[in-house]
């Protein structure tokens, strides 16, 4: 069994899909248009290291902001988790900021500008 991630866009998905394989250094790896709203993704799958997350926009009608769960990238470099951080915190909003805390060399969390809230762990 696999457990994979799936986020929810309003409308965003692939230009959000394109920004995580940038910043996370990822490859989508599949990406299909709604039949019948052909500017709009029904699905994208992207690869981020030996792991997979899904996305796709949710019908107008039907979206609702993510809350009650977050994305979290963990990393040993400490350059690296502040390169992550704030390059999805770039035009999103900061929760905690990254820093030092009792059981990590920096932590922190942030919704992105895509409404996608994500964690960061070193």
């Amino acid at each position: 069994m696999q457990l994979v991630p799936h986020l929810s866009f309003n409308g965003q998905c692939e230009e959000a899909f394109k920004f995580y394989e940038q910043v996370l250094a990822a490859k989508i790896t599949f990406m299909a248009p709604y039949p019948e709203w052909p500017d709009k993704t029904m699905h994208a799958t992207i690869e981020v290291g030996d792991r997979i997350m899904h996305g796709a926009d949710a019908p107008p009608e039907h979206f609702k902001t993510p809350q009650g769960f977050s994305p979290a990238l963990a990393t040993k470099d400490t350059a690296e988790a502040e390169r992550l951080f704030n390059a999805l915190a770039e035009g999103g909003t900061v929760q905690m900021p990254l820093q030092q805390t009792f059981w990590a060399s920096r932590f922190g969390m942030l919704t992105d500008r895509y409404g996608i809230p994500w964690m960061i762990n070193c």
